[in-house]
């Protein structure tokens, strides 16, 4: 009796799921604007023309925290959904999402504290990369509170246990859930870079 045969599937040639792949793409982009955007940070301080060191903003610390709990909660709501506890889950994505948008707020208020202080991309180039980073990173966190806040609607829409079972094991909400969490995740450790770079480069 001959063996069965099998054959090995080409990992470089299957088929992938597009939106996964679109969002690992879009990420790559990501990180390639920023690392540019770093490098050139790196070469104008090194210059040295018109460049002064200024201090972060104190509340950029608490808006780091916020987003580190982020990933926190998002993850205890993935445990969640995956066990069946749904109003856990449903408290957990409000959480992440509360925390997504007291980040955006919290960086508003870091950028006035600059402002008070007289900092301004005007009379430093220096501020004018902190304002930049922070900023162009705000924009990625705004898309992933855009579909953090579609998560919610679900969670409360299907409030009753047979609904939210229907969505959790409905294939397509299923990859739009881990979707999010990558993104979500993503965008975390981009700021955690973000901010101990800047932080090297200005401290307190």
């Amino acid at each position: 009796m001959g063996k069965a045969s099998t054959v090995k599937e080409n990992r470089f040639t299957k088929r992938r799921e597009p939106f996964n792949f679109m969002l690992w793409l879009g990420m790559g982009g990501s990180v390639l604007i920023f690392t540019i955007l770093l490098a050139v940070y790196v070469m104008r301080k090194s210059a040295g023309v018109y460049w002064t060191d200024v201090p972060l903003p104190t509340l950029f610390w608490i808006s780091t925290f916020a987003i580190t709990t982020s990933s926190f909660t998002l993850h205890l709501a993935n445990l969640s959904l995956k066990a069946d506890r749904y109003p856990e889950f449903r408290r957990y994505i409000a959480a992440t999402l509360f925390l997504g948008v007291l980040f955006v707020i919290l960086q508003f208020l870091g950028w006035r504290q600059l402002i008070l202080m007289g900092i301004s991309t005007v009379n430093n180039p220096s501020a004018g990369f902190i304002y930049l980073f922070s900023g162009l990173h705000i924009f990625h966190i705004l898309i992933g509170i855009g579909v953090l806040g579609w998560a919610v609607y679900q969670s409360l829409k299907n409030s009753t246990y047979i609904d939210a079972f229907v969505f959790s094991v409905n294939p397509p909400n299923q990859l739009k859930i881990r979707l999010i969490t990558i993104y979500w995740h993503f965008v975390d450790v981009l700021w955690l870079y973000l901010f101990a770079f800047l932080l090297y480069h200005h401290g307190l």
